[in-house]
């Protein structure tokens, strides 16, 4: 058997049950319970600066110090 023929053969059955476990591992792994506390900070970041643009915060910060 050619060395094509092969990897394509491992690729359609045994890489295709690998990736999909792989995947289904990370949404177990995302949705556990006890993580939403470690995405709670990194899901508020787009609402952050919600008075006042960063950049006028940042030159605001400067001047007070």
């Amino acid at each position: 058997m050619e060395t094509y023929s092969l990897l394509r053969e491992f690729a359609d059955s045994w890489m295709l049950l690998l990736l999909f476990a792989f995947f289904v591992g990370m949404v177990v792994w995302v949705f556990r319970p006890g993580s939403s506390k470690a995405y709670d900070d990194p899901a508020g970041i787009p609402f952050r600066h919600d008075d006042k643009p960063a950049a006028a915060r940042r030159e605001a910060d400067a001047k007070e110090a």
